[in-house]
């Protein structure tokens, strides 16, 4: 009987130091400080902002220059799309430029030939008076120079205008090359930013619409995760607020970064709250968004859709707990 008493304590002993050992292990985890006071946690993906490289008129594809996961800079040519009708409309608007001139240069010759009927109209008809007053021509004919020189008057004047006409007529033209020059660099698709290649959606020989995608990018300077908190919490969140990524990937290192978005919004509820109850289940998203310097070091190492937990300071007051993981810096090396 003391023998059964004495391993009744010894076994209840070991499970009483097994049951506090694991306690305090748990303890140590971040899965159990995420629910400290001060401190907000959710889990994630590493998400990046992505750009669809599209047509802005509707044609063939007739290169593309990047492959999925590769490289490109901003600025970088990525899509080629077959320019041939748009050349052709391109000699077209620049020949009837070349035509209107030339129809301005005529006009202006015209008004120089008016100009110069009307020199003549007017001493003709000074001639004309003398004689008239001199007795040695009729009337009627004074009249018909008189009529001479108003009509020599409204040539140049419509000379005149057809001048104005033909400048306005070059300018349409010039304006319509510029139009032609427009569309011509628009079948030159380039890279908007830095990033990698996601997706390649369409391939050479294609023909897309209006907006019909061809490659998509995403910017690995804008990288970050979303977390959804409760109202007790998103409420005591501020926009740039310390916050640590830990990744299934590098679970030993937690990644800084800082709270840039809060939602103004709730979700995961109904339109109209009425209860208490109902109101504590609102849910607000928070963005914490990765140091562009730190992304821009490790670059090679980021890739959407990666898990990971985030963890939000919401007390600044609060020192961060001792069992983090370190924080990544920008001298380290990922392995």
């Amino acid at each position: 009987m003391k023998n059964f008493n004495t391993n009744n304590w010894i076994l209840a002993g070991l499970l009483v130091s097994i049951t506090f050992a694991s306690a305090l292990y748990f303890w140590k985890t971040p899965d159990s400080w995420e629910s400290m006071d001060g401190f907000a946690a959710g889990n994630s993906r590493i998400q990046a902002t992505a750009v669809d490289i599209a047509t802005k008129s509707g044609g063939r594809i007739e290169e593309i220059t990047a492959a999925e996961g590769e490289w490109v800079k901003a600025g970088q040519l990525l899509v080629k799309m077959d320019a041939e009708e748009i050349e052709a409309d391109q000699h077209v608007s620049e020949a009837n430029l070349h035509r209107v001139r030339e129809g301005k240069r005529y006009a202006q010759a015209i008004v120089i030939q008016r100009e110069s009927e009307l020199t003549l109209a007017k001493k003709d008809l000074l001639r004309i008076q003398e004689l008239v007053e001199g007795g040695s021509a009729s009337k009627q004919l004074l009249d018909q120079h008189q009529a001479r020189l108003y009509s020599s008057e409204a040539g140049l004047q419509a000379a005149r205008v057809r001048v104005s006409e033909a400048q306005a007529a070059i300018e349409a033209a010039i304006a319509q090359v510029g139009k032609i020059k427009v569309r011509l660099k628009d079948s030159l698709l380039v890279s908007p930013r830095d990033g990698r290649v996601l997706y390649r959606l369409a391939e050479p020989g294609e023909i897309l619409g209006i907006g019909g995608k061809v490659l998509t990018i995403i910017d690995l300077s804008d990288v970050y995760m979303t977390v959804f908190l409760p109202t007790q919490q998103a409420n005591q969140v501020s926009i740039g607020a310390d916050a640590r990524i830990i990744l299934d990937a590098f679970p030993d290192i937690a990644v800084p970064a800082k709270v840039s978005f809060i939602s103004p919004r709730s979700q995961f509820t109904p339109r109209a709250v009425e209860t208490r109850t109902e109101r504590e289940k609102l849910m607000f998203r928070i963005k914490v968004k990765i140091d562009p310097e730190l992304l821009k070091r490790y670059a090679e190492h980021v890739k959407t859709g990666v898990p990971g937990m985030v963890y939000v300071q919401l007390d600044p007051n609060i020192p961060w707990p001792d069992d983090l993981p370190p924080l990544l810096s920008l001298d380290e090396t990922l392995e």
